[in-house]
């Protein structure tokens, strides 16, 4: 509620904005006017009701992975022109550090299970969500980014602050630039409503758990939403926004907030399963709550990449590119995260 979903709202909110600033700037902390303003309006939408969430979240989907499609096959297929010519980088850039980005833009796989107090058939159905969602995701993160790839070339890629809007500039000029913003913009949009609809249940769920947050476990009637915990997480994501536009870079602080306190709920999770298991009767159970194909090395491989990004995401303060910027956030994250504890067990009494 703090760290996690919060900050990849105000993360993605950011990716929004600085997309937003391409069709039309307003003043220099752009990026951060419209982050705030995206936030405002989904969760006003989110408490007017689940229905006007839902049908919003379809349309601008089917509009995102339309033009996803589009742009990659046109970056792949046309003929080259030439890239843009960049300063290069510092190359201090590490294979850990890398994939704390790359793997942010899968971070909200799990997040359908969330809905699965919502979902026909839970058991079965999300499975296949879980399973599907992430393989759609996959191949459309590495098409798309092979066409950045083959249209500016790794340095355009590194100098971009809009890279599909440089794309689409490449072929089709200004317009065309400002058009794929737009379309990137709703992009942004419909990943900002998933992660505040999910948020909320996670939320609502946890006012209800806990007594000491009992106001978040309240659900509103009229138009079927968690209105409490809505507004909370709003207030938290544009606390977050405010901290990111003292930055230079408002996304990449928020992905530095978020990135430890991500991989440690993931490892943690990961470690969960074998004391689920050793509850169930150990790794010989007649029948398991759950069923884990090759447990336990697929549950291992699992914690040992969770590891290796928890290790990547706190050693993002060493980086000479990033430390200095952000350094201050990713130890926020963590203290945050850490204090946490003390309020389990005052809860508990």
């Amino acid at each position: 509620m703090t760290v996690i979903q919060t900050g990849a709202i105000a993360a993605v909110a950011f990716a929004f904005g600085d997309y937003a600033s391409e069709i039309h700037r307003i003043g220099e902390k752009s990026s951060a006017f419209y982050a705030a303003l995206g936030v405002i309006a989904l969760t006003l939408l989110n408490i007017a009701g689940t229905l006007q969430s839902k049908s919003l979240q379809k349309g601008m989907q089917i509009a995102l992975l339309t033009a996803v499609v589009l742009l990659s096959l046109a970056a792949l297929l046309l003929p080259e022109v030439p890239k843009p010519a960049t300063a290069g980088g510092s190359g201090t850039g590490a294979f850990g550090l890398a994939m704390i980005f790359v793997l942010f833009t899968f971070g909200g796989w799990n997040e359908a299970a969330y809905l699965a107090g919502e979902v026909r058939d839970a058991r079965r159905n999300m499975l296949r969500i879980l399973i599907w969602g992430i393989v759609a995701v996959t191949a459309l993160y590495l098409l798309v980014n092979a066409a950045y790839l083959v249209a500016l070339g790794l340095d355009g890629i590194r100098g971009s602050k809009a890279v599909a809007a440089d794309v689409m500039r490449l072929y089709a000029g200004e317009r065309g630039a400002a058009l794929l913003a737009l379309v990137v913009c709703i992009s942004a949009l419909t990943t900002m409503n998933a992660a505040i609809f999910t948020g909320a249940r996670t939320n609502f769920a946890f006012g209800r758990d806990f007594p000491l947050f009992g106001l978040l476990g309240t659900w509103r009637e009229t138009g079927s939403t968690p209105a409490n915990a809505l507004m909370v997480q709003g207030l938290i994501a544009l606390a977050l926004i405010g901290a990111g536009s003292v930055t230079p870079d408002g996304f990449g602080a928020m992905v530095a907030y978020t990135a430890p306190v991500f991989w440690t709920f993931f490892l943690l999770t990961g470690l969960t399963l074998f004391v689920f298991r050793a509850r169930d009767g150990g790794f010989g159970a007649a029948d398991p709550v759950f069923r884990v194909p090759l447990h336990p090395l697929v549950t291992l491989a699992f914690i040992a990449m969770c590891a290796y990004m928890l290790w990547s995401s706190i050693d993002y303060i060493r980086n000479p590119d990033f430390g200095p910027k952000f350094g201050d956030l990713v130890v926020a994250g963590i203290v945050i995260m850490a204090a946490g504890i003390p309020l389990y067990f005052l809860n508990r009494k």
